[in-house]
């Protein structure tokens, strides 16, 4: 099946991390998620799923809520089971009410799992047998601290059943 075009591919709604973070992140990817299922970088999504008609509206409230603005503080608060995966965790309350804000503004066009709670993280393992999972937490907690995260803007892209398009980036000041 061919790819879906620009006007018809849902579009996803990510933070986007500071060159330290990305690094940091992409790197715990190579390390534990299986390769053959290892196409995107390390990401934090804020929305999987939304319609490609919000395009234009969203790029105005992302650059509303970027241009100027401080970037939200943000830390790796802890490692999350996904049953056959692991994620770390990222607290932020800035990020939850940028969140927020568009889910008031898009709340008709939202799929279930956007609309459904947030549970913002990064995956670095997934589609992976839950004891191999399991042995993962469990050693990545004896070394895990939290700490901070640099939150350098947020991105959108379309997805066409793979790696993901950049359409546009919307960086704090």
């Amino acid at each position: 099946m061919p790819p879906a075009p620009a006007n018809l591919a849902p579009i996803i709604v990510s933070a986007l991390f500071g060159r330290r973070d990305q690094a940091t992140f992409d790197a715990l990817r190579r390390a534990h998620f299986p390769p053959e299922r290892n196409v995107l970088s390390a990401h934090l999504t804020l929305f999987h799923h939304l319609p490609p008609s919000v395009e234009d509206e969203l790029k105005h409230r992302l650059n509303t809520a970027t241009r100027g603005v401080r970037a939200p503080t943000a830390r790796a608060a802890g490692l999350m089971s996904l049953g056959r995966g692991v994620a770390v965790k990222i607290d932020s309350p800035g990020l939850t009410a940028i969140r927020r804000d568009l889910c008031e503004a898009f709340a008709g066009m939202l799929t279930p799992q956007d609309a459904g709670g947030w549970r913002p993280h990064v995956t670095i393992q997934n589609k992976v047998a839950p004891s191999m999972a399991k042995l993962l937490l469990a050693a990545l907690s004896k070394e895990f601290r939290p700490h901070a995260v640099e939150i350098a803007g947020l991105g959108l892209w379309w997805y066409r059943d793979g790696p993901w398009e950049p359409v546009s980036r919307h960086m704090f000041a």
